[in-house]
């Protein structure tokens, strides 16, 4: 089983997993989620649930943590990802 974490600030939030496990799901990831390290954090609107969506149909176990920030969250000067 896999625990992601859901990072949120005050005006969005994004879904930290590692890159392989979006690589080996061969997720398409847009321009809207980042990366930093071995880590994506993929846009709450789009990109995660497209993970969670491939997780379900995969039926790989997962759950999620919730971690807020208050102001701006530093994933937003993180490194975008290309496609």
């Amino acid at each position: 089983m896999f625990t992601f974490t859901f990072h949120t600030d005050c005006g969005h939030g994004w879904l930290e997993v590692p890159k392989a496990i979006v690589e080996s799901l061969r997720i398409k990831v847009s321009r809207y989620s980042y990366q930093k390290g071995d880590k994506l954090y993929l846009e709450e609107d789009c990109d995660a649930p497209r993970l969670i969506e491939a997780l379900k149909a995969a039926n790989v176990k997962y759950n999620t943590v919730s971690k807020h920030f208050e102001g701006n969250h530093p994933i937003r000067n993180y490194n975008r990802v290309w496609c």
